[in-house]
């Protein structure tokens, strides 16, 4: 009889676990999404998404229009830009992102594009590569509002100190892509934390 019972625990423990972990991450995502941290900074880091012939997407740019709105309201004197070339042999998203803050008025000696990442994770990497490397410890994180709870945790890992500046209007709109984009954080995250990827 107590060996049935100890079983019945066990098997409890195995459902609830996961199911509690799941529970928690969501919410720590979905509470991080609506949370807008900005404030002064050694940095603004710009997450990558993609670009198409050398132009930002409708996503990349509504990105770096936030930023570039960070820095005109001398949030930090540096922005740095993330994302590799994926498929695209000429372009990366990180130059591509560079040139388009240009044209928002922000002086080349003040932007630093990181053009090899091809993943969150290695942007996070990369990026504290080069902010230790020119003294920086304290970044505005900008992406999209689910995206950022996990920003900020890779950048903790390394030793960056991250505040989440969402780009407007991020959350997405209906009930089941607000799902999709939640469990696809907390994947992401779970694969990153317990180093799977």
């Amino acid at each position: 009889m107590g060996s049935k019972r100890w079983k019945k625990w066990l098997l409890w423990l195995l459902v609830l676990t996961p199911v509690c972990y799941a529970a928690v991450v969501y919410s720590r995502i979905v509470n991080q999404s609506v949370h807008d941290e900005s404030r002064s900074a050694d940095a603004i880091v710009v997450f990558g998404a993609a670009e198409y012939d050398g132009r930002p997407s409708p996503v990349y740019k509504a990105r770096l229009d936030r930023a570039a709105q960070l820095f005109h309201q001398g949030l930090a004197a540096i922005v740095i830009t993330t994302g590799g070339s994926g498929n695209d042999p000429r372009f990366s998203e990180g130059v591509v992102g560079r040139e388009y803050l240009k044209t928002l008025g922000i002086p080349d000696s003040q932007l630093i594009a990181e053009t090899q990442s091809a993943d969150t994770a290695e942007s996070a990497r990369r990026v504290s590569t080069i902010m230790y490397t020119n003294s920086m410890h304290s970044c505005l994180a900008v992406s999209d509002g689910y995206h950022i709870f996990r920003i900020k945790q890779m950048l903790a890992r390394e030793g960056v100190t991250a505040y989440g500046a969402p780009r407007p209007n991020s959350r997405p709109q209906t009930f089941w892509k607000r799902q999709e984009s939640a469990w696809h954080e907390i994947g992401s995250y779970t694969l990153w934390l317990f180093h799977l990827t």
